[in-house]
């Protein structure tokens, strides 16, 4: 495993004009950093226990992690969020969260982030800059996934067990409303106008897509019989919907104007995470029980690599845009 100096001089050094990829490894307690140029693994750093959920702030110059702990193993490192300069991977800031920290994501304008606690079936809304924790809200059973809006208004958070969505009103720091989805609802996404959110319910086998107004559910969308969808991302323009199918052992093409499934495309053991470079044109899947990436060349919808050896659990996925 390198060191953060030697890491740090690595990225320095990185193909100019490639997006870096960040894989958190959940039980190897590694993040693996990648370079899209190359398609390698350019360096693999220490990260306490667990980390799992994994963001870029919005002026990219942090890395958010949850880092919590296994239920069935004791732990001698303290449940938090951490903040990495994106540049060198050094920790600049840690936040006290609560506990079990699982999904994390950041307001558009960067002051805040809210992180799902899966244990305490609860999410935390803390300050970047100062680390204070505005609020720790009730919301649904096992939260995981967290999105916010594009216009930051509204947080959502799911509820595995609940089969909830609960909607967090930012500037109010309160949860204003409750959607029920289908079974075990894990990641989310919304569009960039805030309109629509689409989320992944596992067991179900299917995307419910929202109203992001109405907070109701207004479309199904069915997957494979074999598919448990967990990780989603949409592409530029918002014509595809990305999905990893977890035991599937695939990507769901979706197209989001007619609401279905065009396309699948194998990928490796057990794929969680996932995430595209900021043209479009390349897909990162992290495939948990494979310990491997698998990219995805959007334009044919072809696997054009697998990245062995990234870890023990890839977990989360973001991506790095490190060109203006």
């Amino acid at each position: 495993m390198r060191s953060v100096a030697t890491l740090a001089a690595l990225l320095i050094a990185t193909t100019l004009h490639a997006d870096r990829i960040f894989v958190t490894n959940e039980r190897g307690g590694t993040i693996a950093v990648i370079d899209s140029k190359t398609d390698r693994v350019i360096g693999n750093v220490a990260a306490p226990t667990r980390p799992r959920g994994i963001v870029v702030s919005p002026d990219r110059k942090r890395l958010y992690v949850a880092v919590s702990h296994f239920r069935d193993k004791p732990s001698r490192t303290r449940d938090e969020v951490l903040a990495l300069d994106a540049a060198t991977l050094k920790v600049v800031q840690r936040y006290a969260a609560g506990t079990d920290p699982e999904g994390v994501a950041v307001t558009p304008d960067g002051a805040r982030f809210v992180v799902s606690n899966e244990d305490a079936g609860t999410a935390s809304m803390v300050e970047t800059r100062s680390g204070r924790t505005i609020a720790a809200l009730v919301v649904g059973t096992e939260p995981e996934g967290v999105a916010a809006s594009g216009d930051g208004r509204t947080v959502y958070v799911t509820g595995e067990t609940s089969n909830t969505i609960s909607v967090i009103d930012v500037a109010r720091a309160k949860v204003t409303a409750v959607i029920l989805v289908e079974t075990r609802p894990r990641g989310i996404v919304f569009t960039r106008d805030s309109k629509r959110a689409y989320v992944t319910c596992e067991i179900a086998g299917a995307i419910n897509v929202i109203d992001g107004k109405t907070n109701r559910v207004t479309r199904k969308i069915a997957l494979g019989k074999a598919d448990r969808p967990v990780g989603l991302v949409l592409s530029p323009d918002e014509k595809r919907l990305y999905v990893a199918t977890g035991r599937g052992n695939c990507v769901a093409v979706i197209d989001t104007a007619t609401a279905r499934m065009i396309k699948t495309i194998p990928v490796g053991n057990r794929p969680w995470g996932i995430a595209l470079t900021h043209d479009g044109k390349k897909l990162y899947v992290a495939n948990g029980l494979s310990n491997d990436v698998t990219v995805i060349d959007v334009a044919t919808s072809r696997a054009i690599a697998t990245i062995p050896k990234v870890g023990d659990g890839p977990w989360g996925v973001t991506v790095l845009r490190t060109e203006d």
